[in-house]
């Protein structure tokens, strides 16, 4: 058996296509759509709508962690402008391609940017959505929970740490661990590029720490510190920044 696992595929559409080819299923981490490429400004929704200068200045301010200046940059920018209407109309054209790319199987699971109400219109038969649930995949329980916790990014998909621990209890026993953000690891949490720890889950690191499942998988951060560390009998492992790499990772038995 073997199955392909991508994270942070951020627009990534062709390569998507490709990523379940000598796979018997795709794992999906999240984080489809792309808003703004900090290693690419001119990529995504924002330069789309502002251009590639203004995509400049607001990845400075961010990576700076200048979050106020930020947030006046943004209101500035989309003064006058609809923007519930103008980001669900490019989410919509970004998720049409992409959940056409997606092979069958593919099991997938909310990135702290995506928007969950939508991916029902978009998931295919042979596209299973799964947030705070389990499957069996090849006779292993893969386990998926989805979306990030809060930030000062205030991405789509943020939500408290009473429901996100909620779904991880749902769980129960699982072999494969599958979340879009990391356990609260130090050096899995810590973004090189970036130069910031992202957030990690407490109640992800107590469920690898109590049922010390096979793997847990993650992506999110995209230059992390440390990529995989073992936690007891569980191997955690970042599967990459899907969007730069345009490699899925593997795991076979």
């Amino acid at each position: 058996m073997r199955v392909h696992v991508v994270s942070d595929v951020h627009g990534a559409v062709e390569a998507l296509a490709r990523a379940g080819d000598g796979a018997d299923a795709l794992v999906c981490l999240g984080d489809l759509v792309l808003f703004l490429d900090y290693a690419d400004h001119s990529r995504g929704i924002f330069p789309d709508l502002f251009g590639e200068a203004n995509a400049d200045r607001m990845v400075a301010l961010r990576t700076a962690r200048r979050f106020d200046e930020a947030r006046v940059l943004d209101r500035e920018l989309w003064a006058g402008r609809d923007r519930p209407a103008l980001i669900e109309q490019a989410v919509r054209k970004q998720y049409a391609e992409l959940f056409a790319a997606f092979p069958t199987p593919t099991y997938a699971t909310y990135g702290n940017v995506d928007v969950p109400r939508l991916w029902k219109e978009y998931a295919r038969p042979g596209t299973t959505v799964l947030d705070g649930a389990t499957v069996e995949i090849g006779g292993r329980v893969f386990g998926f929970v989805g979306g990030g916790l809060p930030t000062p990014m205030r991405t789509p998909y943020e939500i408290d740490e009473e429901a996100y621990a909620a779904k991880v209890a749902a769980l129960g026993p699982v072999d494969v661990l599958c979340s879009h953000i990391p356990p609260a690891v130090p050096e899995l949490c810590y973004d090189t590029s970036a130069r910031r720890f992202e957030r990690g889950s407490e109640a992800l690191l107590d469920a690898v720490r109590s049922v010390q499942p096979k793997y847990a998988l993650f992506g999110h951060v995209h230059q992390p510190l440390v990529r995989r560390t073992r936690i007891g009998r569980t191997e955690c492992v970042n599967v990459g920044h899907f969007n730069h790499t345009r490699v899925p990772w593997a795991l076979q038995w």
